[in-house]
């Protein structure tokens, strides 16, 4: 047995997604600055966390005009000194 949709039916149909659409317009507008606060909120508490006080139990506090070196550079080059070779040129008018 075959169904066949009725006039009333489609009509019912497009009203209830045009409802459901502006509803959710309208909900959206209500609560999008309560969630971007709390978005921005949280995001403030990982960057302090991230980027804030430095953790002053891992280092021990140095005097102030004290150096020191945590790492020393290799003495050995890998690098190529010999780049290319120099080419003199005249400029021609």
């Amino acid at each position: 047995m075959m169904q066949y949709a009725s006039f009333t039916g489609l009509v019912k149909t497009i009203l209830i997604i045009l409802l459901v659409w502006y509803g959710m317009k309208i909900l959206t507008r209500l609560f999008a600055p309560a969630i971007m606060r709390f978005v921005a909120k949280k995001a403030e508490q990982r960057f302090g966390q991230q980027y804030g006080a430095p953790n002053t139990k891992s280092k021990p506090k140095e005097k102030e005009g004290e150096i020191s070196i945590d790492k020393m550079p290799n003495s050995k080059s890998s690098g190529n000194k010999k780049v290319g070779e120099y080419v003199e040129y005249e400029e021609i008018d």
